[in-house]
């Protein structure tokens, strides 16, 4: 039996995030004191009691939810046997497993999040979530269209999200219902995320990963690129710059967990999306959540 550690992703957010933790657990607020410090303000009052608008802000969003991950981890006292985070919880997961320590997985998450909002506010673009269209026809009828628009992330059968411009995620839209999809919603986020659009915040990034050191994770993290366990630090490094403008393969994720021992799946941090995602993809599983 092998238990799984799984991290969220952005959207997770809400305020009170990681409250009681801070007031009950003294090693909980040493480490949220230390990344006030080391962030430059005081981002547990946003977590705390900040407005949705504040928390929506990438620069405090990114931060606020690997903390809050992070900190409830290191509070259990049961170790994963396999770890895995959706886009932003890759580094959750990594500061987990030991691959990263806290304090740089926080300036990564600082650097990450900067540079995507830079991105963004640079290019205009979206995003949108695609129900009830098998991945290879999303993938198809995405190849047809001229504009910038891919795929973003593979989060469980019959959801995928696509990524990038404007105009890009119009015409998809209109192209995918056509298809046959049950619904296309637009997504309240900055911008393209896992699209060719996030090039310049990936080499800022890069060079901010390559200069940090990595250690042999305690156990197997699966990365979002390419969904398959991974224990060699430079990989590790060269797969984490990678998924700025990849896709997130979390479908894939999920079921090579499983075919590699998974029972369980833990989620750690805010909100119970990942379970959510885990039930559709196998109803064999046992699934919980902490937060």
């Amino acid at each position: 039996m092998k238990r799984a550690f799984i991290f969220p992703g952005q959207g997770a957010q809400f305020s009170g995030m990681g409250k009681s933790l801070y007031e009950s657990n003294p090693t909980a607020k040493d480490l949220f004191e230390r990344a006030n410090e080391i962030l430059g303000f005081r981002i547990t009052d946003l977590m705390f009691n900040g407005t949705a608008e504040e928390l929506k802000q990438t620069k405090v969003t990114q931060p606020a939810i690997f903390l809050h991950s992070v900190i409830l981890a290191g509070a259990l006292e049961e170790r994963p046997g396999m770890v895995a985070g959706h886009s932003l919880g890759e580094f959750s997961a990594l500061v987990a497993c030991g691959a990263l320590s806290f304090e740089d997985g926080l300036r990564l998450v600082r650097v990450r999040a900067l540079a995507m909002q830079k991105a963004c506010e640079a290019n205009p673009s979206t995003m949108a979530a695609v129900l009830g269209l098998p991945d290879e026809e999303v993938e198809r009828v995405l190849e047809e269209i001229d504009e910038v628009v891919v795929t973003a992330n593979y989060n469980c059968p019959g959801q995928l999200v696509i990524s990038g411009s404007i105009k890009g995620i119009e015409v998809a839209a209109e192209r995918l219902k056509t298809a046959g999809a049950k619904r296309v919603l637009p997504l309240s986020v900055g911008g393209a995320f896992h699209s060719p659009l996030m090039a310049p915040a990936r080499e800022e990034l890069a060079g901010a990963i390559l200069d940090t050191p990595f250690a042999a994770p305690s156990c197997p993290v699966y990365q979002n690129v390419n969904a398959l366990p991974v224990t060699d630090p430079r990989e590790i490094q060269q797969n984490l710059i990678a998924q700025l403008t990849a896709p997130v393969r979390w479908t894939q994720t999920v079921r090579c967990m499983i075919a590699n021992g998974a029972t369980s799946f833990l989620e750690i941090g805010p909100g119970n999306v990942l379970q959510g995602l885990v039930k559709k993809a196998s109803t064999e599983v046992e699934i919980a959540g902490i937060s």
